[in-house]
């Protein structure tokens, strides 16, 4: 008996999915990018307002006061959907893995200078609550925006700073011997420190904000574009006259998460303020508000860290930095 293999080429019907062809103008071939996100968001045979909003549907563009013809237009510069995200995110973690085991297995935490250890304590460890503070305020935008290209990269975000709190709660374990005294005096001081409360009222306010983009533009450009310079770069700078160049280590994570999110928030404000004068409007308003309520809320823990002059300057210089990258948006504030 003989048996003849052969190959069948199968030609397929089509390149991608309809609703996707439609918006690319065409049976073309899509990106997993593409298919993963446009047009996912239902539009349509909505049963009931949800109790909880009686005003709006389940997704609706009225829960901001901005407009746009198109919500899918402020892509992802990342291209990011559930799969790379996921994978991208599981080499940085296993990064920070080898960090922490690099750090521990050496003791290099233990080269902290005693003052600058207790300083590292006192403006590092808190900020694992203003981590759930922008975790919080990323799942409300995922909630309550428009549109998958926006409210999926908002989710991203959510658990990236949920991330980041989990990193910042092991350095407070590895400083203290696994004990978690460290975290329980962090607690402490962000709910009485006198130089922690501004943020602490400023984290709480943003809570409420009712507009989801304005919070987007509070939290991800204000915040976030004021907050991580601060402490991952001018702070971390000051360390390392103090024997903190393991607890750098231990951060990396931070300092590479902002430069690469700060992509797609450049990416979405940018697209936004050029739809329309209206749209511009409101963002330069809302990030003169928030920029100058974050600047004042960091000041006091920029000179308990760095003293009178010294965090005057760091403030100065983060605030000059977020006027030149809003002036690269096509913003004016």
């Amino acid at each position: 008996m003989s048996i003849d293999i052969k190959t069948i080429k199968v030609e397929q019907r089509r390149n991608t999915f309809g609703h996707i062809a439609r918006r690319l103008g065409g049976d073309k071939p899509a990106s997993r990018y593409e298919e993963g996100t446009f047009d996912i968001q239902a539009t349509a045979n909505f049963h009931y307002k949800p109790l909880w909003d009686v005003d709006h549907w389940q997704y609706d563009e009225g829960r901001t006061q901005i407009r746009l013809k198109d919500w899918y237009v402020l892509r992802d510069p990342r291209q990011y959907y559930y799969a790379n995200y996921t994978i991208a995110r599981a080499a940085q973690s296993q990064a920070n893995e080898r960090a922490f085991d690099f750090v521990e297995k050496r003791n290099q935490l233990a080269l902290l200078s005693p003052a600058w250890r207790e300083t590292v304590s006192f403006y590092l460890l808190p900020l694992r609550h203003v981590e759930w503070g922008a975790n919080m305020n990323c799942g409300n935008m995922c909630d309550r925006g428009y549109g998958t290209a926006v409210t999926a990269p908002c989710l991203f975000s959510a658990a990236d700073h949920l991330a980041m709190a989990q990193i910042l709660g092991r350095i407070g374990l590895a400083l203290d011997g696994n004990t978690g005294t460290s975290l329980d005096a962090a607690k402490a001081r962000w709910m009485e420190a006198g130089e922690w409360q501004d943020l602490r009222r400023l984290v709480e306010d943003s809570l409420v904000i009712e507009d989801w983009y304005e919070q987007m533009v509070a939290q991800n450009l204000c915040f976030d574009g004021l907050l991580y310079p601060l402490v991952y770069k001018l702070f971390d700078a000051e360390g390392q006259a103090h024997g903190a160049t393991g607890l750098s280590m231990l951060t990396e994570f931070m300092s590479e998460w902002f430069a690469e999110h700060s992509r797609w928030v450049d990416s979405v404000i940018k697209i936004t303020a050029a739809e329309s004068g209206e749209n511009k409007d409101l963002i330069n308003g809302w990030l003169s508000k928030w920029s100058a309520a974050a600047a004042a809320a960091l000041r006091p823990l920029a000179v308990r860290v760095l003293g009178n002059q010294k965090g005057a300057a760091a403030i100065d210089t983060v605030v000059a930095d977020l006027k030149k990258r809003a002036l690269t948006l096509g913003l004016t504030a």
